[in-house]
């Protein structure tokens, strides 16, 4: 066709768009053929070890002479260790019903190599809900996501956050103390600005917004306020199209001062008044600090009636272990 119309263009995009979308189904078909092969596998192994009262030391040497004999049925993909995890994915899934479509085999490698049931059944749901790469998984099981959101709540929201999976549903949910920004490479000596920080933020956007979570919309940096003559500048602004509010942020490279969360109090009454419209719900402040004193973060969160929180930031991974011991004594 010499002359390619409108028409034509639209008949060129949808036979485009239909292909894609098979070869997405082709390929989740095969992730799901796969996932619940090794499930099969590994069923078939631990019935084997059960029936024969087969003892740990044996149970080893047995997937090695399996493995080498399975070369010579299957010619691949059964080495010792994928056997190992095949057995392993059905102690942990036995039954194959709980196992997600929506996730694929190296999901569940990552998943299975979690020992605790509440924190495994958290981040299995929430990597459904938020629809996580296998990197982003990673990511968050490593700055341990679910502790860190764990221990702000009692033994009862927690074995809801570990069933559900962390599905926002009150300004709370939203929040994590601390936040980890591990990935801009800052060093904790290094001396930085405000600006600095929020520069590598910005520059990380992908980053950032998936250790804020599912929901957030980016609306601008250095939001300017003006109020009789006189401006002020939120540093972050974000949209919330679950909660349906908007969410500011201010960075603080030091300790946070009560006319830190008066400021903050002032930028949300603005916003209440001037921007939201009539159906967006209540703003939500959040202050990032590189240190939080609780004691005076009380007195001065005292009487204020918005939804205004502070949570500290850090650098680098946290400790996993210490969050975990924190969070047995609370269950």
């Amino acid at each position: 066709m010499d002359n390619k119309n409108e028409a034509y263009h639209e008949l060129l995009e949808n036979i485009g768009f239909i292909f894609r979308e098979a070869q997405k189904k082709a390929l989740q078909v095969v992730n799901t053929t796969l996932l619940h092969t090794y499930w099969q596998v590994g069923k078939y192994i631990v019935e084997y070890e059960q029936k024969g009262n087969i003892k740990a030391e044996y149970g080893k040497k047995l997937l090695v002479e399996l493995s080498k004999d399975l070369k010579t049925v299957v010619n691949k993909g059964f080495s010792r260790t994928n056997l190992l995890y095949a057995r392993l994915l059905y102690l942990c899934y036995p039954i194959s019903q709980t196992l997600s479509d929506l996730l694929t085999w190296s999901h569940y490698l990552e998943l299975i190599n979690i020992d605790n049931e509440l924190e495994r059944s958290f981040y299995e749901k929430t990597c459904v809900y938020e629809k996580w790469s296998l990197r982003e998984l990673r990511r968050q099981k490593d700055s341990a996501l679910f502790q860190r959101l764990a221990l702000s709540k009692n033994k009862e929201e927690i074995l809801a956050l570990a069933q559900k999976g962390n599905i926002p549903e009150k300004p709370q949910d939203l929040i994590k103390d601390p936040y980890i920004f591990e990935f801009l490479g800052l060093s904790e000596k290094t001396l930085y600005k405000e600006l600095t920080l929020e520069t590598k933020l910005i520059n990380s956007l992908q980053d950032f917004l998936m250790e804020l979570g599912k929901g957030f919309t980016f609306v601008g940096r250095q939001y300017r306020i003006s109020l009789a003559n006189e401006h002020f500048y939120v540093d972050l602004v974000f949209y919330h199209r679950i909660l349906k509010c908007f969410v500011l942020i201010d960075l603080k490279v030091r300790q946070v001062k009560h006319t830190d969360i008066g400021q903050m109090n002032l930028y949300i009454n603005y916003f209440r008044a001037e921007e939201n419209v009539s159906d967006d719900n209540e703003p939500i402040g959040i202050i990032l600090t590189a240190e939080k004193n609780d004691i005076i973060v009380e007195y001065a969160l005292g009487g204020i009636t918005n939804q205004l929180f502070v949570s500290r930031y850090q650098l680098y991974l946290p400790n996993k272990a210490e969050l975990e011991q924190k969070l047995k004594t609370i269950l």
